[in-house]
């Protein structure tokens, strides 16, 4: 198993990387929407970030990720040195044979720059998910583990269960290609589940921040055993961010992602709106609160404000990595703020 550790330190408390959720605006279109995403990795690439994760949705129109394999293998082309991977796949959404397969042949093709981010919600809504699963039932909570199991045994990472599909069949490519491994969450159920395991582990503090951020770190920790894949707790937290002239004006950067989180959490989900549609919008003293709230819980603000959440969130949590979640309304801010948080 590669080393865990990734990315660079620019005074920060925490190596830095990348999650960028491959946003569609209001005008855009799904080809240029990827096309950001990759030459944002490139950029990323270049400032010496140490990961670029892209994530798994489906029937959202202002999210071009539906196919994270598909675009870390474009990512992984597109660039020389950074891990490429998923923050996260899905895997109650697909067969753990053909994830193997599908991560087995990235690492063919690319090496140790491969990650394998693994969630376990649908990642959109019921109607969606029984079209992605073809009509199944959705999964307990107990199938999540034994799939996270099978699909270490296509890798070969550890022997197959007696009996068991890791056993019977050889995933090709995928046994002996194994991309570094990452169980996400959002609850302390993954954080035990991550630690129980032995694997390291993704919170998703950019949407489920508060209060549970510390209580899952803690969790994870706690309930930690050592195992093939790590000899201690190794764990990452993923924030929010927006890196502008003043404080003042992220907030004003941050209207567009703002006002499409709220239609969706509303049931409309829909491309990310314009900077001209958000600052148009008449805002309700509910929605102002959310927007406020966010920005509290998230790195948003100047450079000096954005630095001081960080630190104060790897301080709160030790997480061993942060993964930054660029926001905005365009390429330009998102780079701006890679370029700025990467600057000595």
């Amino acid at each position: 198993m590669p080393r865990h550790s990734a990315g660079f330190d620019p005074g920060m408390s925490a190596p830095l990387s990348v999650l960028d959720l491959a946003s569609v605006a209001e005008g855009a279109t799904n080809a240029s929407a990827l096309a950001d995403t990759i030459a944002l990795a490139r950029i990323a690439d270049e400032l010496g970030y140490g990961r670029f994760w892209v994530a798994e949705h489906h029937g959202m129109p202002g999210v071009a990720s539906s196919s994270p394999a598909v675009l870390i293998g474009a990512i992984a082309a597109a660039t020389s040195r950074i891990r490429v991977g998923s923050g996260g796949v899905m895997l109650p959404n697909h067969s753990s044979l053909v994830i193997a397969e599908q991560f087995g042949t990235l690492v063919a093709l690319h090496g140790d720059r491969i990650d394998l981010g693994l969630g376990r919600a649908p990642g959109t809504d019921p109607i969606t998910t029984s079209a992605v699963r073809r009509g199944h039932t959705a999964e307990s909570v107990d199938d999540f583990p034994d799939q996270v199991i099978e699909l270490l045994a296509y890798f070969g990472t550890i022997p197959p269960l007696e009996g068991g599909q890791g056993g019977r069949i050889v995933a090709v490519p995928g046994a002996g290609d194994a991309p570094q491994l990452w169980l996400l969450g959002s609850s302390d159920f993954s954080a035990r589940l991550a630690g129980m395991m032995g694997l390291p582990f993704a919170f998703a503090h950019h949407f489920a921040g508060g209060r549970n951020t510390p209580i899952a770190f803690d969790a994870y920790r706690r309930s930690f055993s050592p195992s093939v894949v790590l000899s201690e707790p190794h764990a990452m937290v993923a924030v929010a961010t927006i890196v502008a002239d003043s404080d003042a004006d992220a907030r004003r950067l941050m209207l567009p992602n703002a006002l499409s989180m709220i239609r969706l959490r509303s049931g409309r989900p829909g491309r990310t709106p314009t900077m001209e549609q958000a600052e148009a919008h008449v805002w309700t003293d509910a929605e102002n609160a959310y927007l406020d709230e966010r920005i509290g819980t998230q790195a948003i603000g100047s450079l000096a404000t954005v630095r001081s959440r960080i630190d104060g969130l790897t301080d709160a949590t030790g997480a061993d990595e942060v993964i930054v979640v660029p926001q905005g309304p365009d390429l330009a801010t998102r780079t701006r703020t890679l370029r700025e948080l990467a600057a000595d």
